[in-house]
């Protein structure tokens, strides 16, 4: 018997890996029209919504559990960049055809990502027709402690977490035949939402953003919101090892679903970030300054612009 929108439903997003926990303000979960939602005391909500489409955000033969996992950790992504605590997702999921080990495979990468990082599926829709997947998520910070990319002042500083450009090249090794055994396909296979930094940047951080579209692009982002300048300086820059055919700065700068934060902040800060980033484990690079005027700049070059979905 072919399976139906509820059994699928039932089956695989309703199922004990997405069971919701007590006191995470979910009054009424999957089952009904709509879900009731409460959300914690004098914490601002923080919502998100990202799409990602078969052949534009994830290769068309990627495993399921893999583009499960991804298409929560980029919506997790931006709860990082805002310093959000998450709480509730919903997904829309547009199929080919209800493949019962696809979406057995899909479902575990899902759940796998949301049961660590307390979150809760709370409703979402199912279609047919070319692979695609919508992830909205809600999270809530405390009222007016939300990051924003519109707080960089002339001397802050300019850092980024981990090594912008990894992804770029793990997305070469994934087309290549990789599969989450290299650790450099793992970085694109399995992005790491910096939940965690988020949270611990509040009252420190004077902006952030999460870096999707490359470096310069994201903190371009952050000087247009500020009206400020970012100038990055090279010599600074965390870089990937590559090959000779291939320049690691370009990658660095523009390579893109990298997913981890840059952020700027006073320098006074300096020694609470290092602690931060210790405590951590993560590497968080100190990579330019906020000066005034406009634009965002490398050793004096222009940034050119990042990936843009509908760019000519």
């Amino acid at each position: 018997m072919a399976l139906t929108e509820f059994g699928l439903i039932t089956r695989y997003f309703a199922a004990p890996q997405f069971a919701v926990t007590p006191g995470c303000g979910v009054v009424l979960g999957i089952g009904d029209d709509a879900a009731i939602l409460r959300p914690p005391p004098d914490q601002d909500l923080v919502v998100s919504i990202d799409t990602l489409v078969a052949g534009v955000h994830f290769p068309p033969a990627m495993a399921p559990e893999h583009i499960g996992h991804r298409a929560l950790a980029v919506n997790l992504s931006d709860l990082a960049a805002m310093g959000a605590n998450p709480l509730w997702f919903t997904l829309a999921l547009t199929l080919p055809q209800a493949d019962e080990a696809w979406l057995d495979d899909f479902s575990r990468g899902l759940a796998a990502l949301a049961q660590r990082f307390a979150i809760a599926l709370v409703g979402g829709d199912t279609t047919r027709g070319p692979l695609s997947i919508t992830v909205q998520v809600h999270g809530s910070v405390t009222r007016g402690m939300a990051l924003r990319r519109d707080g960089a002042r002339p001397g802050d500083e300019v850092y980024v977490s981990g090594v912008p450009g990894s992804a770029a090249l793990g997305l070469q090794r994934v087309l290549a035949g990789h599969g989450s055994e290299d650790a450099l396909a793992r970085v694109f296979l399995n992005p790491e939402p910096r939940i965690a930094l988020g949270l611990r940047l509040r009252g420190i951080a004077s902006a952030a953003i999460d870096v999707s579209d490359g470096l310069l692009a994201d903190a371009g982002h952050i000087a247009t919101r500020s009206g400020v300048r970012i100038v990055l300086a090279s010599e600074r820059l965390p870089l990937c090892a590559v090959s000779e055919s291939q320049s690691a700065l370009d990658l660095c700068l523009a390579g893109g679903d990298d997913y981890e934060l840059c952020f700027t902040a006073s320098p006074v800060q300096r020694g609470t970030i290092a602690g931060i980033a210790s405590a951590l484990g993560l590497r968080c690079t100190r990579i330019g300054a906020v000066l005034q005027g406009e634009g965002v700049e490398c050793d004096g070059h222009r940034a050119a612009r990042g990936y843009q979905h509908f760019g000519g």
